[in-house]
């Protein structure tokens, strides 16, 4: 069944291949690629190897009968693969087995592939934008940007692609602007926006209504102390309606909210930061809290999984589309390893696959299965 259901997601894939000149078959290719990346592979190479190492494994399923393809092979078929059209079909698929829930937080961040540049020109280094489901730790959709810059542009993009419906979708100050706010109301989504001092009058606005707030720092305070840090937070919400001024343009804005955290580190000098929000969703103190949280755990449990278990940054692939395709089966992969639910980590679980055909079945089947991210 999973073999049908690789097929069915992946079949839209046009090979520009002269198909008197094709020897591996692009599905083929594709298949065994990605069960390298699922397994850990980091190259071209280390796929071969994979490959290789299963072949019969591989025979079994259908695949491989004209045998093993050498990694320069590889590599040019995948690096060739227009990027919109590998795109669509990891959103499709997370579409066909993730279901939001009402109110969800949709994490949108950028992530630099600091290692993706072309040895003559550094600045070629690619920027992908993440849409990210908090709740189930997954990504949904992803989009390549120029530079950190570009984020701007790229994220209604990135919105148009994805079922936003009844989500929280939460962005950084970056992303604190009109246009973006109004793609994700016309998805019938909410929008949480981190405000800084680039939207001057709205920021003032907000900064001035939480002034009672901002005298009273203790006030619904929470503490943590770990390891020789302490951390206290505190959130306010208040409706949007007490904002002195006309702020009509941003669509819907129903909360303001702020952040207020303390840090302080041995040996380190303390912290005491103010943050704010604004939000075209009802919250109260706790769910902004929530949500705030939410976004921020972005940072664990993708981009840190990403360079440290999967080695995201030190991957040097770079031709043609090769980074951009690599990022999308890394994640891919890194979506179908958490859908395995067998305990263990990450590089674990590569191992695992990477020794182990009948354990990479299994991610295979609960990665194409029908919705297995659901809370």
């Amino acid at each position: 069944m999973y073999l049908e259901l690789f097929t069915t997601h992946f079949d839209t894939i046009i090979d520009n291949r002269q198909s008197a000149k094709v020897t591996y078959p692009l599905s083929d290719v594709l298949f065994v690629t990605l069960c390298g990346v699922i397994a850990g592979a980091e190259g071209w190479s280390e796929i071969h190897d994979y490959a290789k190492g299963h072949h019969e494994w591989f025979q079994k399923q259908g695949f491989l009968s004209d045998g093993l393809p050498v990694d320069d092979t590889i590599a040019r078929i995948i690096s060739k693969i227009a990027p919109e059209q590998f795109r669509q079909c990891f959103i499709d698929w997370m579409q066909a087995v993730h279901k939001l829930t009402q109110g969800e937080v949709i994490a949108i961040d950028g992530k630099t592939l600091r290692s993706s540049y072309a040895p003559e020109d550094r600045k070629s280094t690619i920027h992908m934008v993440n849409a990210f489901a908090c709740a189930n730790k997954v990504v949904l959709g992803q989009l390549k940007t120029v530079e950190k810059s570009n984020e701007i542009t790229a994220i209604p993009e990135l919105i148009r692609l994805l079922d936003i419906e009844g989500a929280l979708v939460s962005i950084d100050a970056m992303g604190c602007q009109t246009a973006i706010a109004e793609q994700v109301i016309e998805g019938n989504g909410d929008y949480l926006l981190a405000l800084k001092a680039n939207q001057g009058t709205l920021y003032n606005a907000v900064e001035a209504l939480f002034a009672g707030q901002r005298s009273r720092p203790l006030d619904g305070i929470v503490i943590e102390k770990n390891r020789g840090r302490i951390e206290a937070r505190s959130y306010h919400v208040k409706d949007a309606s007490e904002l002195k001024g006309n702020f009509s343009k941003w669509v819907g804005l129903q909360t303001v909210g702020m952040n207020l955290s303390y840090r302080e580190v041995k040996g380190k000098k303390s912290e005491l930061t103010y943050r704010y929000y604004i939000s075209s969703a009802k919250l109260n103190e706790v769910q902004l809290a929530e949500a705030v949280r939410a976004h921020w755990a972005v940072e664990n449990s993708l981009h840190w999984v990403l360079d440290v278990s999967m080695k995201e940054d030190a991957c040097q692939i770079y031709q043609n589309h090769a980074a951009e395709n690599w990022s999308i089966l890394r994640q891919w992969s890194l979506n179908m390893l958490r859908a395995e639910p067998s305990k263990g980590s990450i590089p674990a679980k590569q191992k695992r696959a990477w020794m182990k055909t009948d354990y990479l079945e299994d991610v295979l089947k609960a990665g194409f299965s029908s919705r297995v991210f659901e809370n």
